[in-house]
């Protein structure tokens, strides 16, 4: 099974007929699937101008992030993250995805209209620990702060 497929399984397998969604997903003109969160993962949703830099900072400190999600204008870039975790964040600025919400999601491995993979799932469930996140995103504003003083 490719990294794709075992992506696709996994993704799919939070909605609530994983086959038809997988079938449709795989059929879709637009490449996109809307799927449940806080069932397999939440999603934690960083603004524009904080994203890309977090990203970065988890990229120096992990081998591999859980996956993660921007828009084509990096507006807003969506880390996966334990369930739970939407109804316990508090930060200023960042949405989140949780139970009771649902996320459009593309097909992974390929590109989909405004949404794209930053970091596409490898299938194995890895997810973003929240509390590293936070850290990231802590050093990220500094860096932005100090390169917005100069």
């Amino acid at each position: 099974m490719t990294g794709a497929k075992t992506a696709v399984d996994w993704l799919a397998s939070v909605a609530p007929d994983p086959d038809a969604c997988r079938q449709e997903w795989e059929r879709s003109p637009l490449g996109v699937a809307l799927l449940p969160a806080g069932r397999a993962w939440d999603v934690l949703i960083l603004p524009a101008g904080l994203g890309r830099p977090t990203l970065d900072v988890l990229t120096r400190c992990l081998d591999r992030p859980g996956p993660v999600l921007s828009d084509f204008g990096d507006d807003r870039t969506g880390f996966f993250v334990p369930p739970g975790t939407a109804s316990r964040w508090l930060g200023t600025g960042v949405r989140s995805a949780g139970r009771g919400t649902w996320i459009v999601v593309p097909y992974p491995g390929r590109r989909s209209g405004d949404i794209r993979w930053l970091v596409p799932p490898d299938g194995t469930g890895t997810l973003t620990d929240p509390a590293l996140l936070e850290l990231a995103m802590h050093e990220a504003a500094a860096g932005l702060a100090r390169d917005g003083g100069r």
